[in-house]
């Protein structure tokens, strides 16, 4: 492992460890500009926190209290209607808490993926802290605590689809989770739940949607989702190498191999570079959801070009939003799919830029090199000699870079998930079958213990 992509992955450690609120556990959405919680980042960081045992980097002993304060906050934390004075309703939480009381901050909204995204970290706690000890028995049944009382037929307001979230102060959203995108870890949660799951129903619905998505996009034929962030969110906890639902069975691929080819497919629009931007190429690239520089257009290259703040960008059969922003963590977070190509682009993102994108915590979030228009009013971030760069580093971005980065390394986190029960009843109820999935239960447990590398 180039011994840059083990600084990143230390450095991307550290954003959740040392700017995590020890008391409560919750993690700041961006830094350094102040900001709320991302419950979504808390689920990393707990997932994190066990990397960083692993590596050497922080004790067990740190990682258990740091795990066993956030899952306390999480179990305890007041649920109700009220739109004020709660952080989550019905064991769903709301997308962003206030970092000190762990408040539902402003009038964000109950978000069912924020939850399942901190979910993946609570049943990685549950399952890595596994020994007979009074501080991880307790982490394990305050996990098995905060996963069961989530009600996910509540959250089924058009059934069998189960809604993006609600607000007290409307109800629910008016949009429903339909693949392809980050929501098939949602889909296994709620189908894998012990108290409240939802039927196989839901999940035929969700994979009905696929064909309009499916093609070929850039030389490569996969489901698509233009932002990066949609192929590893999921795969952060599970190991879809060699499992298959009933649509993949039909593909003739695994998940794996569909975001593998994701990945490529976003070099070659890269390579192709449609529009012109500055810096793209086969070792720069890479669009996800991220910061960007202004809401406004301005004259690049004899045209009238919209650049964007934060947007879902990406390059897919759906839609392209490509305003030369380039989102080190669309590569750095894809290592696991491809490396071969992943690393090439951490290596030169961080030798032709990384005096101005590179700094405490890894890769700032995001940058542009086509965007230096002095007079703009920026919204984030500032004008450098290579052009736009974000000011922050965001904690939904960090998170698939350390634990892909691990999962590259040593498939640590995906072994560890593969002893949990919870995913294997979600991945099985929903029609998966195949290679781990078939042969873990007539596994001995050591077989699955989790590895590490050299």
């Amino acid at each position: 492992m180039p011994p840059l992509v083990q600084d990143l992955e230390r450095r991307t450690f550290d954003y959740f460890w040392e700017l995590g609120n020890p008391v409560n556990g919750l993690v700041p959405d961006r830094w350094p500009t102040p900001s709320a919680s991302s419950i979504a980042a808390v689920g990393f960081g707990l997932t994190a926190y066990g990397v960083g045992v692993e590596r050497g980097w922080i004790s067990r002993e740190q990682a258990v209290d740091r795990t066993l304060a956030t899952l306390r906050f999480f179990a305890r934390a007041p649920q109700g209607r009220n739109e004020q004075g709660a952080s989550g309703y019905k064991g769903f939480f709301y997308h962003f808490l206030e970092m000190d009381n762990g408040l539902r901050a402003g009038s964000n909204e109950l978000s069912t993926v924020d939850t399942a995204l901190l979910l993946g970290g609570v049943l990685f706690a549950q399952t890595y802290y596994d020994r007979d000890d009074r501080k991880e028995d307790e982490i394990r049944r305050l996990a098995e605590k905060i996963y069961g009382r989530v009600e996910w037929p509540w959250a089924q307001e058009r059934k069998p689809l189960i809604s993006m979230g609600w607000k007290p102060e409307e109800g629910a959203l008016k949009h429903d989770w339909q693949g392809y995108n980050e929501a098939l870890l949602v889909y296994v949660l709620a189908l894998g739940s012990p108290t409240h799951p939802v039927g196989k129903d839901a999940y035929d619905a969700w994979t009905s949607t696929y064909d309009r998505t499916w093609g070929k996009f850039h030389g490569d034929e996969h489901l698509s989702f233009p932002p990066l962030f949609g192929h590893q969110y999921s795969h952060v906890w599970i190991d879809f190498r060699g499992i298959r639902d009933d649509y993949m069975r039909k593909r003739g691929i695994d998940y794996f191999e569909n975001s593998r080819r994701a990945v490529y497919s976003q070099r070659s629009y890269a390579i192709e570079n449609p529009s012109g931007w500055k810096g793209y190429g086969k070792d720069v690239w890479g669009l996800t959801a991220s910061d960007g520089p202004v809401d406004a257009s301005f004259d690049f290259d004899g045209q009238t070009r919209l650049f964007r703040t934060y947007a879902p960008r990406g390059a897919g059969i759906e839609y392209t939003l490509d305003d030369g922003t380039i989102v080190p963590t669309a590569a750095a977070g894809s290592i696991a799919f491809a490396p071969e190509i992943a690393i090439p682009a951490i290596t030169e993102m961080h030798e032709r830029y990384g005096g101005y994108i590179y700094g405490e915590y890894g890769f700032l979030d995001a940058f542009n090199p086509s965007f230096d228009f002095a007079e703009a009013k920026l919204h984030h971030g500032k004008i450098t000699p290579i052009g736009w760069v974000d000011g922050d580093y965001l904690g939904i971005d960090q998170g698939p870079i350390v634990l892909m980065i691990e999962n590259h390394r040593s498939e640590f986190i995906w072994q560890v998930m593969r002893r949990n029960p919870h995913i294997r009843r979600g991945l099985q109820r929903a029609g998966f079958s195949g290679g781990w999935l078939d042969a873990l239960p007539k596994a001995r447990a050591a077989e699955a213990a989790p590895g590490k590398d050299g």
